[in-house]
């Protein structure tokens, strides 16, 4: 390995991919210490009640507190954490599931079902674009869906205010294989030699820009294949250069966990952790997963979602809820959920800063609309305008 110190490092090789090193990250133990509201460690995992976790993060400083537990989990810990219960209402999560398959039929008889990254094409069942699908096409289903509180508890606690959902639906089939051990976006996307181009301080910035996350929609025992982790693996600096080397390969594969999980269950890591899908043995288990990709207001997310669409789709859904009396911050959750919270790019002679240094986000005007309850042609007008403000 070069002698320079990690962290202090220009740029990065394969030859800074020294195995004795990252086993010496990779085989510490979780300290519960550093864990203090989790209910357990388990196989160097902290699993945490997501009621426990609502009732500690009621107040201001409770939150800060839970998010900063929630941070250092996935920075400086092991990368991942287990919110058990994070989606507690069956029926919502149900009905995002008969969506979910819904679309997945949709497009096995359009021919335009599409495989996944690292695995073999026909193993599992894909939904690109989930989020804005059902946006469009099942807004009250979406809306109940993305109100939960917990993603957005760690969304904001990883990536600060504005963060943008993506959503990819991912079923494994009795008999799918796992995936291949990998890294994820954005790094983990590039070749080889694509990212050893990129600077040290790049491949250490990269996993802050996104949270990765699954919620379980369906039981997952351990023969179901839920995802394969390794603790701790997204410390070692050179990773986004060591996870195809044959070594690591061999390595993830003998040391890897998995745990089992039950139906709304989320798991949030850290995108640089080694990870993979698993290998479904059972017999007759559909293991269906609702992947998210969030993206700091910082980056750019895998996906181009139309926005302008799902906030027109969600507006009505939105203002009947409010007069139905739901609270201000599960309309704000719909809303960070819905539309584009950042406001460039943009065309600043067309589109000037409004009481500020930047123009209002796509969200601003989304959520004015629901407060200030605007006919929905005025919305849909709007946000075109904005749309065309935007374009250079």
């Amino acid at each position: 390995m070069s002698p320079v110190a990690a962290g202090t490092r220009t740029w990065l090789t394969e030859a800074d991919c020294d195995l004795d090193v990252f086993r010496s990250l990779v085989e510490q133990r979780t300290d519960p210490a550093d864990h203090p509201s989790a209910e357990r460690i388990e196989q160097n995992v902290p699993l945490y009640d997501s009621d426990r976790l609502r009732a500690l993060a009621a107040t201001a400083e409770g939150r800060r507190d839970v998010q900063s537990e929630l941070v250092g989990a996935l920075l400086d810990g092991p990368g991942i954490v287990v919110l058990k219960n994070a989606f507690p209402d069956a029926a919502v999560v149900d009905r995002a599931s008969d969506a979910f398959r819904a679309l997945i039929e949709e497009e096995r008889a359009g021919g335009t079902a599409r495989g996944d990254h690292f695995a073999k094409p026909g193993a599992n069942d894909r939904v690109w674009n989930a989020l804005d699908k059902v946006a469009v096409r099942a807004p009250e289903v979406f809306a109940d869906y993305y109100a939960n509180d917990v993603l957005e508890l760690v969304s904001e606690a990883w990536l600060g205010p504005a963060y943008q959902v993506t959503s990819q639906v991912n079923v494994v089939n009795p008999g799918g294989a796992a995936q291949s051990v990998h890294r994820d976006y954005h790094l983990g996307f590039l070749t080889q030699a694509q990212a050893a181009a990129y600077p040290a301080h790049v491949h250490r910035l990269s996993p802050t820009l996104t949270l990765q996350g699954a919620v379980a929609h369906c039981d997952m025992p351990v023969e179901s294949g839920p995802t394969l982790y390794l603790p701790h693996s997204q410390k070692f600096e050179p990773g986004y250069l060591a996870w195809r080397l044959p070594r690591f390969v061999e390595y993830f594969e003998a040391s890897h966990v998995q745990l089992p999980l039950e139906q709304g269950d989320a798991v949030f890591f850290n995108p640089a952790l080694f990870h993979a899908a698993g290998h479904n043995r059972s017999a007759g288990i559909r293991r269906m997963a609702n992947l998210l990709q969030v993206s700091s207001a910082f980056g750019r997310a895998m996906e181009r979602v139309d926005r302008e669409a799902m906030a027109n789709a969600l507006f009505p859904v939105l203002l009947r809820r409010k007069s139905e009396g739901v609270s201000e911050d599960w309309l704000r959750r719909v809303v960070a959920a819905t539309a584009e919270g950042y406001p460039f790019p943009t065309t600043p002679a067309l589109d000037p800063p409004v009481a500020g240094l930047a123009p209002p986000s796509q969200a601003d005007m989304l959520a004015q609309a629901v407060a200030q309850g605007w006919d929905p042609e005025r919305l849909r007008q709007e946000l075109r305008a904005a749309a065309e403000r935007r374009q250079s």
